[in-house]
C-alpha cells in the first residue's frame, strides 16, 4: 500500500502573478486485502525503510470515485514527520486507487514568475585549477522559466506539504479553457518556506554567452577571463532575466570588472539582474580574476 500527493494550480497572468491550488492523495491498495470503513492516516517525510521485494506489476488498477465531504484531513507533528488524518472513515479496495482531497483549495497565491539564464549550472567548480581555455568557452542555452510563492498562512496555506507531482494549467482568455503549461516533483516542503516550481524554457527571449578574452600567468599564478553575454527579448514588453556565472576554475576569484551590477549566490557563483527592453538586447560584461 502506497500514497503520493498531486498539486493541480491555475495560473492567472492577468492580474501581474497570482494562482490557484488545489492538493489531492492518491492512495493505491495492492495489499490482497479490501478495507471497509477505515481510519486513514498519512505520514509524510523521508521515512527510511529496509529494501524488500519489489512489488507485482500486473495489477490493474481501478479508479475509485472521489468522495465529496467536509471532513478533510487534519495534520499534526509526529516524530519528525507529519502525520494527516482523514476526519471520515472511508473504502479502500484491493487493487483500487482512491484519490481524497488533501487540503481546502487555496484561491489569490501571489506568485513571481522568474526568467534565469544559468548556462554554466553544469560546469561547477571541481576543487582543481582549470587551465583549458576552451573549458566553458561557448554557453549558449535556454532561459529557465520558474514560478515561486511562499507557502504561509498570508497565502491561505502554511501547513507543511508532503513532496508530489504539482501541475500547472492556464486558462485561455479566448475561451477559457484550461492549458497545460508545466509540472514539477515538489519535494517535502515546511510552512513558511518557498515553494519553487520549474516551469519549461521561455520561447521568446534567448541568451548567448561567448569568452572573449583569456590569459593565464602561470609563474605568477594569476589567470583573467572575461566573458559577454548577451539577452535578447523578442516580446512586446519589458522582461527581467537573472543571469546566474559559476565560476568554476579556481577557489580564488574577484570580479576585476562589470559593466552591471551582481551580487555573490555562494562561494564560487554571481548573480546579475537584467532588464531587457521590448525587442530589445542586453549585453552584459565582466572579468573575473583568478589567483592561486
Amino acid at each position: 500500500m502506497t500514497w503520493w500527493a498531486d498539486y493541480n494550480i491555475i495560473y492567472d497572468e492577468s492580474q501581474d502573478c497570482s494562482m490557484d491550488l488545489s492538493a489531492w492523495v492518491s492512495i493505491i491498495n495492492q495489499s490482497g486485502a479490501s478495507y471497509d470503513n477505515a481510519k486513514l492516516k498519512l505520514i509524510a517525510g523521508d521515512v527510511n525503510r529496509a529494501e524488500t521485494h519489489r512489488p507485482r506489476r500486473d495489477v490493474m488498477y481501478k479508479m475509485a470515485a472521489m468522495e465529496e465531504d467536509s471532513a478533510g484531513f487534519v495534520e499534526q507533528s509526529f516524530f519528525e514527520y507529519h502525520l494527516y488524518t482523514l476526519g471520515r472513515r472511508t473504502d479502500l479496495p484491493d487493487n483500487s486507487t482512491r484519490q481524497i482531497q488533501l487540503l481546502p483549495a487555496a484561491t489569490d497565491i501571489q506568485c513571481e514568475k522568474e526568467l534565469v539564464f544559468a548556462p554554466t549550472m553544469d560546469m561547477p567548480y571541481l576543487g582543481y585549477q582549470q587551465y583549458d581555455q576552451d573549458y566553458g568557452r561557448y554557453g549558449n542555452g535556454d532561459i529557465n522559466v520558474y514560478l515561486r510563492f511562499k507557502n504561509d498562512s498570508a497565502q491561505n496555506l502554511g501547513i507543511p506539504l508532503p513532496a508530489g507531482r504539482i501541475r500547472v494549467n492556464q486558462a485561455d482568455p479566448v475561451d477559457g479553457s484550461l492549458e497545460f503549461i508545466g509540472e514539477d516533483v515538489l519535494d517535502h516542503t515546511p510552512k513558511n518556506e518557498e515553494v519553487l516550481i520549474e516551469m519549461g524554457n521561455a520561447f521568446d527571449v534567448v541568451g548567448e554567452r561567448k569568452q572573449t578574452d583569456f590569459r593565464v600567468d602561470r609563474a605568477s599564478r594569476n589567470l583573467w577571463e572575461t566573458f559577454e553575454i548577451r539577452l535578447r527579448n523578442h516580446k512586446d514588453e519589458e522582461v527581467s532575466v537573472a543571469v546566474l556565472e559559476n565560476l568554476y576554475r579556481m577557489a580564488n576569484w574577484e570580479i576585476e570588472s562589470a559593466n552591471l551590477d551582481w551580487s555573490k549566490d555562494n562561494s564560487n557563483r554571481i548573480r546579475f539582474e537584467a532588464d531587457v527592453d521590448a525587442e530589445g538586447e542586453t549585453v552584459i560584461r565582466y572579468t573575473v580574476h583568478y589567483s592561486w
